[in-house]
């Protein structure tokens, strides 16, 4: 198997698919996180910073506007290490964010409140997968 992970949606179905209205009821978005060493600031500014340190002043700030949107993290946690299954790199972080539908989870993404706070979060993420999940009942 052969993972990419990107910071932002560029491929095109990953574009189509946020335009479509996507699936009744609410969403839960996996964030599966891998973080920079060191905290790369495109602007060139020198930082002490970790990834995981720039990606916290993010996260401080996302998690107020997940909820303005109707939205909420429902969990968050450190990869501690890998019971089944093989890959060649564990991720550092895994959480996961509930939203009432696909459009808040755009409204929030698209947000103004966002657009100072996303500078660490693309400093400290060397790379991350989203994965749009919906509830099946399954285990209930």
């Amino acid at each position: 198997m052969n993972v990419e992970n990107d910071v932002y949606p560029h491929r095109p179905g990953s574009i189509k698919m946020l335009q479509e209205p996507g699936p009744d009821g609410p969403i839960y978005m996996v964030n599966l996180l891998k973080f920079r060493a060191r905290a790369e600031y495109k602007d060139g500014r020198e930082s002490a910073l970790t990834g995981r340190e720039a990606y916290n002043l993010y996260a401080t700030e996302v998690t107020q506007v997940i909820q303005q949107h109707g939205g909420k993290i429902l969990f968050s946690a450190d990869v501690s290490g890998l019971l089944l299954g093989h890959v060649d790199e564990l991720w550092d972080a895994v959480a996961i964010a509930q939203y009432p539908n696909r459009a808040a989870l755009i409204a929030m993404s698209m947000s103004e409140a966002l657009s100072e706070p996303s500078k660490h979060r693309e400093a400290g993420l060397q790379g991350q997968l989203n994965i749009e999940t919906v509830g099946t009942g399954l285990f209930d």
